[in-house]
C-alpha cells in the first residue's frame, strides 16, 4: 500500500522513528541499521512495510529497499514475526545476514535475542534458495545481488549471450564469490559460458 514515506525526522530512537509529512507524524518501527543511517538526518525517505493485524496497524521503515526485502523474506518464514525480523536486522546488517543464511550458519543466527536454534534453522532452510549471496545495498530486484547482478547480466546480454544461461552462470559465480565487483563477475561468467 505504501512504498515509502519522505519527510522531516521529528523524532528518532534505536527502535522507532517519527517522520513528519505535511504536519502528520508517521510512527515507524525501525532496525538499528536504519537508525544508524538516519540518526543525524533532518530529512529522510524510509521504505515502508505496512502490517494490518486484528489489534494493530503497524508501519516498519527501512533506509534501503534491500533491507525491506530481507525483512519481507524473514516474515514469510512461519514463526517469524515483524518484531523478530526487526531484531534480526538490528543484530546483523543485511550483508552479514545474507552471508549467514548462504553459509547455513544457524548457530550464529541463533545469537539473536529471542531466536532459538530451531527457528534459526528454519529461516536458513526456507531462505537459502531465495537469497543469492551477500550483496549490494542499492535495493535491486534480486535480494542479495542488487545492482551487481543486474549490471553483469545486462553486460552479458549485450555481448550476445542468452539471458537464461547467463543468469544461471551468474548465480553460480555469485555463490562462489559473493563480494566480487561487476567486472570480476563478468570475467568469471565469461569463462563458464
Amino acid at each position: 500500500m505504501y512504498e515509502y514515506i519522505k519527510g522531516t525526522v521529528a523524532e528518532v530512537a534505536p527502535a522507532y522513528a517519527v517522520i513528519d509529512v505535511g504536519g502528520v507524524g508517521y510512527y515507524l518501527h525501525i532496525s538499528l541499521e536504519t537508525y544508524s543511517a538516519i540518526e543525524h538526518e533532518t530529512e529522510t525517505r524510509l521504505y515502508v512495510h505496512y502490517v494490518v493485524r486484528e489489534d494493530a496497524q503497524l508501519l516498519y521503515g527501512f533506509s534501503t529497499k534491500a533491507e525491506r526485502e530481507l525483512f519481507r523474506l524473514l516474515i514469510s518464514v512461519s514463526g517469524v514475526g515483524g518484531n523478530t525480523a526487526r531484531m534480526i536486522l538490528s543484530t546483523y546488517s543485511p550483508r552479514e545476514l545474507q552471508g549467514i543464511i548462504t553459509a547455513g550458519n544457524a548457530v550464529l543466527l541463533k545469537n539473536v535475542k529471542g531466536l532459538g536454534l530451531k527457528t534459526a534453522q528454519k529461516i536458513i532452510v526456507e531462505l537459502s534458495g531465495k537469497l543469492m549471496a551477500p550483496g549490494a545495498d542499492d535495493g535491486g530486484a534480486q535480494p542479495g545481488a542488487g545492482g551487481s547482478f543486474d549490471e553483469a547480466l545486462a553486460a552479458l546480454s549485450m555481448l550476445g549471450f542468452a539471458r537464461a544461461p547467463a543468469e544461471k552462470v551468474l548465480r553460480g559465480v555469485l555463490r562462489e564469490s559473493p563480494a566480487a565487483p561487476v567486472e570480476e563477475l563478468i570475467r568469471m561468467a565469461l569463462k563458464k559460458l
